[in-house]
């Protein structure tokens, strides 16, 4: 496989062979497999803040760094908490940001609503506790795994334009999109989401059916294994 270059998305593949002019036969796209048994839809919450469980929790999952945006989704929580929005946000994870995040949570006056909680072990149970899950990524995605884990437990989800996030959160279908870097987008589609549960419960049936069919860890391994015995001739 020297030859042959492995993508995580098709956006990433179409970029790598415009740069390159690498031919379709050196270059595969196959996205990360999710353990469909450990994300289940079935299986134990965690305690993410202190507030009521009945209030909705929006939260993002991510390496605390500067291109998933954060900002972004600060400013869509202050925009949601001056229209009279009575859920909360929280940010799972840790990472060089988070100085910088703690200090837009305090210029933005989210104290009360956004909590910083850090690096989590059992992402199977963070995703089950979330009302939504967004990915306001800005720039370098790939096919984010945090999307396919929550569309495998059926947690709702809103994504930005970027990347590979479009092929997996499919607007309409199995998530929403917005259009990256813009908050005001970002606060209409959350509250679209959790209005409409009907159409949100849809989605959500349809993200996990998505992952079980193209994107579980058996497929995954299926593929990978049939992209060897195709490239490695079989020994005489």
């Amino acid at each position: 496989l020297a030859d042959h270059v492995l993508t995580t998305s098709d956006r990433i593949t179409d970029h790598i062979q415009e740069t390159f002019g690498l031919p379709n036969e050196n270059i595969t796209t196959l996205p990360t497999g999710i353990d469909l048994n450990l994300f289940s839809p079935a299986g134990d919450k965690t305690q993410l803040n202190s507030t009521a469980a009945a209030a909705p929790l929006i939260g993002m999952v991510s390496v605390l760094r500067s291109w998933k945006g954060h900002t972004t989704f600060l400013e869509a929580a202050a925009r949601l908490k001056a229209a009279g929005f009575a859920g909360q946000f929280v940010i799972v994870g840790d990472g060089p940001q988070r100085e910088n995040i703690q200090n837009q949570v305090s210029t933005l006056n989210l104290g009360d609503v956004v909590s910083l909680v850090g690096h989590r072990e059992n992402i199977p149970a963070v995703l089950r506790t979330l009302s939504l899950l967004v990915i306001p990524s800005t720039k370098h995605e790939g096919v984010p795994q945090i999307g396919l884990q929550a569309l495998a437990v059926k947690t709702p989800v809103v994504g930005s334009d970027v990347g590979g996030i479009p092929e997996i959160i499919r607007h309409g279908d199995t998530g929403r999109i917005f259009p990256g870097g813009n908050p005001t987008a970002l606060a209409s589609v959350i509250s679209e989401i959790l209005a409409d549960t009907e159409k949100t419960n849809a989605m959500t049936t349809r993200g996990r059916t998505l992952v079980e069919s193209k994107h579980s860890l058996d497929t995954m391994l299926d593929n990978l294994d049939a992209l060897y015995h195709r490239r490695i001739p079989s020994p005489n």
